[in-house]
């Protein structure tokens, strides 16, 4: 895009070195996050869709490659850490954290009933491998700073990620965050933005059924450089090219690192890309058979019963 290049300091990442298989286990890995966002809140009868399905390569790639973590002792003192200021996303979380061995798949279908520890919202009171509870958008970045700041007062040289939605970033506090940040040099900080350029409840464009983008082509990447922090702009759907770029916030220099990462909201199921709607909704039985087999899980059909059928 032109604006990789509108502010000093951006630079867009092209696709890195990941050799194929390594791609291929990623690109799985989203995959599967996605079927099991789809799974998940078909089964429960709500929750977000198309925010989750946005971010899946961004989470594969955090909690299956960037992430220092170890999902048997999800309380590792020198764990990296990660917080989901997207909190309304959180069955992406969850479904990243569940295949990678937080707790079993299964558990995925407790998701937002009363008791699970799986809420709408994540509660790390429930959820004891949760960093932070998010759900009041900008509240998740500041507290990244805050635990990033805490982390360089205890010594402890660990690196601390913020997924943020673009939406999210008119929210004041995001910038009350990143003034900090900038602010005391927190440069094992990385803030991911998952710039989907679509939200629920935005500006209405020329119809009922349009939707203005939250920010203007190349702004992100303006005011994140004008608060001091190293900008980076990648295809968030590109494994490798995420990859890249994370590697690359690794290169501390002093700044913080905010990643614009350029998705495409409802991701992978075609009827559900680039529609407002999908923000969230329930789908048909109809949607969630034609959404499975987009993502290559087809409903085996119901064979009769011994008898049945009629004429």
């Amino acid at each position: 895009m032109s604006a990789a290049g509108a502010a000093e300091g951006a630079g867009r990442v092209a696709t890195g070195g990941l050799d194929p298989a390594e791609r291929a286990r990623l690109e799985e890995v989203a995959r599967r996050i996605r079927v099991e966002v789809i799974r998940t809140v078909n089964h429960a009868k709500g929750g977000h869709i198309g925010g989750p399905l946005s971010m899946a390569e961004i989470m594969a790639v955090l909690y299956f490659r960037a992430l220092r973590i170890r999902p048997d002792e999800p309380d590792w003192p020198d764990r990296d850490r990660i917080v989901l200021s997207k909190g309304h996303s959180s069955i992406g979380l969850y479904s990243a954290m569940a295949l990678r061995g937080y707790f079993p798949v299964e558990e995925l279908l407790t998701f937002d009933a009363v008791g699970s520890r799986l809420q709408g919202h994540p509660d790390m009171t429930r959820l004891p491998s949760l960093d932070m509870s998010t759900g009041s958008l900008g509240m998740g970045i500041s507290a990244a700073v805050g635990i990033a700041l805490g982390a360089r007062l205890t010594g402890r040289e660990i690196r601390t990620y913020a997924v943020l939605g673009d939406g999210e970033c008119q929210e004041g506090e995001v910038w009350e965050a990143a003034m900090v940040g900038a602010r005391y040099g927190l440069d094992r900080l990385t803030a991911i933005v998952d710039h989907n350029k679509l939200q629920q409840y935005g500006w209405q464009g020329g119809s009922p059924e349009e939707r203005l983008p939250p920010e203007a082509p190349g702004e992100l990447v303006a005011k994140w450089t004008a608060f001091g922090w190293r900008v980076l702009e990648v295809d968030g759907h590109d494994v490798g090219a995420v990859a890249a770029a994370l590697d690359e916030a690794g290169r501390f220099d002093g700044r913080p690192v905010a990643v614009i990462a350029h998705t495409v909201k409802g991701r992978g199921v075609s009827f559900m890309e680039n529609r407002f709607y999908w923000h969230t909704r329930i789908l048909t039985p109809e949607e969630y058979d034609a959404a499975m087999a987009e993502l290559g899980e087809p409903i085996a059909p119901v064979a009769p019963t011994a008898g049945g059928g009629g004429s």
